[in-house]
């Protein structure tokens, strides 16, 4: 049963008053202005679904998306599978002269995917307080991503090493056959020649290609990767156990990668994948990234270079 204090009950009330006394009456005895007295009135044919809420949606918009927007859109959609926004905002910005904000962008593409945003409650997780990088090169995380069988036509095993700028993202990525101290050194001197910063702290987490400090027998010696950073008088933390969350970011980068890279790609040996990769490598630290202001990590890193330089 509907309830009779919904407001179309009210507005019947007052068009009922109203067509037995005065306009002036209605409205001050139900504290409306006389133009709703008048609005209720020349509505209302006798039903009163005529008294209901209409829409209030502007017939006319003239900040909406036009036609030429929403095809460019759907063209950069399309080239990205409707799965990496972000890219496919930096194209419309660069190359079509696409001048809305992205969080504009993301309600077009939602509603041309007829999506809705999901409105279920998240619980959200206490974290502590995180001390941030505030310039690039004091913390850099490094993390091992197994590169996915799909891609490879030779049957082995091969592994991305990624090294990630906690100040401006700006990423490193080598592609190896083994993941072994001794390949982490060799990617960490390789990291060192490539970086356009000095390195001051390097975080990883406790993989046995990083350290021994999870082993019984070799807790106490240092591999070869741990024995390089001391050498050259770089800071070494590594993260808490079963905590993928502290390096966060590389992880981020590394499920990014993915998507825009490991699907794309099939790689027949070794030297076929670093190729391809170090493509993948010169142009991903042009992609904007929304952490950064819409800025890409080089773009970063010129600013911070101009100031300290």
């Amino acid at each position: 049963m509907p309830s009779l204090s919904h407001p179309k009950y009210h507005r019947q009330r007052i068009v009922k008053y109203a067509q037995k006394h005065s306009i002036t009456e209605t409205a001050i005895r139900y504290r409306v202005s006389r133009k709703t007295v008048y609005k209720w009135i020349s509505r209302y044919d006798g039903t009163i679904a005529s008294l209901e809420d209409r829409s209030h949606r502007p017939k006319t918009s003239p900040r909406s998306h036009t036609e030429q927007e929403l095809r460019q859109i759907r063209r950069r959609l399309k080239k990205y599978k409707w799965t990496d926004l972000l890219l496919a905002y930096q194209d419309l910005i660069e190359k079509d002269g696409y001048t809305r904000s992205y969080g504009g962008f993301k309600r077009v593409v939602r509603r041309l995917k007829a999506l809705k945003p999901d409105k279920r409650k998240k619980k959200k997780r206490k974290l502590k307080p995180y001390q941030r990088a505030d310039y690039p090169g004091q913390k850099i995380q490094i993390d091992v991503k197994y590169v996915p069988s799909y891609c490879v036509t030779d049957g082995r095993k091969y592994y991305q090493y990624t090294a990630v700028d906690e100040c401006s993202r700006w990423t490193y990525r080598e592609m190896y056959d083994e993941h072994s101290t001794y390949s982490s050194k060799d990617f960490l001197i390789k990291l060192i020649q490539h970086a356009p910063f000095p390195i001051r702290e390097v975080q990883t987490d406790n993989g046995c290609e990083f350290t021994n400090r999870l082993l019984v027998i070799k807790s106490k010696h240092l591999t070869m990767f741990e024995k390089a950073l001391e050498e050259l008088g770089i800071l070494y933390h590594r993260i808490q156990i079963a905590t993928p969350r502290h390096n966060g970011k590389v992880e981020r980068q590394h499920r990014q990668d993915e998507a825009r890279f490991y699907k794309q790609m099939r790689m027949y040996n070794l030297e076929d994948g670093r190729k391809q990769l170090a493509v993948y490598q010169k142009k991903s630290n042009n992609y904007i990234k929304t952490c950064l202001g819409m800025r890409s990590p080089n773009t970063v890193v010129r600013i911070y270079q101009n100031v300290m330089f």
